[in-house]
């Protein structure tokens, strides 16, 4: 009897160890900062939160959304977060000695991004557009950049349309219904959603300027990167894998995308068939939209010369695979 005893007390102590383990017991908590709180895009981290698919990787993700690129960038250079989901324009802030760098990319031509305007509004085609103001989220934002775009190929020049730098799309919008300004570059989503309110529309998808572009790349810290590859990894694959589950269940996604984004049934189910394929498969860096951007950033002067691709982002984490 003695020795049945002893040896149930070793396998419950083997069980113990073993079980103590085992790495879903330990998740790391990673702080994930969006550009904005708005956007259909960045609710991968809200969708691969609930869906249980960050967990699954050992990683749990604290959300949380700033006011445009510039804030992602500061956040991130602050260290008040880990990574951020920002715009692919952005990488030329790493040039200039930012502490974090691309680590993927999620997303290509913007057809996520649309100038709005107000549901009276007597602008009715692009064209309309030359001479007025639009707002964007920050200077040197993906929002500026394709407005600047915009202006550039309808041959108005690079101040064809004036910008306001906003912030949020509340504070945006409550200029646009002031009549402060007369358009803002912001979510497609939220046009569908001022669209059914009817407070405002869609008046130009902004893709149409930018068709060989990334639109969103995942950054993280430089420190992050050389002292915790493996989590860097872990939340990619995390990502990713989300990713692959919103592309195989829409359903599913528009449920937890219209919870966070407040949206109806009917904006849920349009933004999906809008924006789905703009996600990357595995995080890599398309090299024609690459050297869109990096024209573009010496035709605008945010950089100096063309930069080489180890300085806007890192390739050891790409492709990602799940």
């Amino acid at each position: 009897m003695n020795f049945h005893r002893r040896a149930l007390a070793l396998a419950l102590v083997i069980g113990a160890c073993s079980w103590g383990t085992r790495p879903a017991l330990a998740l790391d908590t990673v702080r994930a900062v969006k550009a904005a709180n708005v956007a259909w895009t960045f609710t991968v981290l809200d969708i691969g939160m609930e869906a249980g698919i960050f967990q699954k990787y050992g990683i749990t993700v604290d959300i949380s959304a700033a006011g445009g690129d510039a804030k992602v960038q500061q956040a991130l250079a602050s260290d008040s977060a880990d990574f951020g989901l920002g715009s692919g324009p952005s990488m030329a802030f790493t040039v200039k000695g930012a502490p974090q760098i691309a680590v993927a990319a999620f997303a290509g031509a913007p057809k996520n991004i649309s100038i709005l305007v107000g549901a009276d509004s007597p602008i009715k085609t692009v064209q309309d557009l030359k001479g007025k103001t639009i707002s964007v989220t920050t200077a040197g934002s993906l929002t500026e950049w394709l407005a600047q775009q915009m202006s550039i190929q309808e041959g108005w020049g690079q101040t064809g349309v004036k910008t306001a730098a906003l912030g949020t799309f509340d504070a945006s919008f409550a200029a646009l219904e002031a009549h402060q300004i007369d358009g803002i570059v912001a979510a497609t989503e939220a046009g569908y959603r001022l669209e059914e309110k009817h407070k405002g529309r869609n008046l130009i998808g902004l893709a149409k300027y930018a068709p060989d572009f990334i639109t969103h790349v995942i950054y993280a810290r430089k420190a992050l990167v050389t002292e915790k590859p493996d989590l860097v990894k872990r939340f990619l694959q995390g990502f990713f894998a989300t990713i692959h589950f919103m592309k195989e269940n829409k359903a599913k996604t528009d449920e937890i995308s219209g919870k966070v984004l407040d949206a109806s049934p009917a904006v849920s189910e349009k933004t999906y068939d809008a924006e789905i394929s703009m996600f990357r498969d595995d995080g890599t860096f398309d090299p024609k939209a690459l050297e869109v951007l990096k024209k573009s950033w010496i035709a605008m002067g945010m950089l100096p010369t063309v930069p080489a691709n180890d300085q806007i982002f890192s390739s050891a984490f790409v492709p990602v695979k799940y």
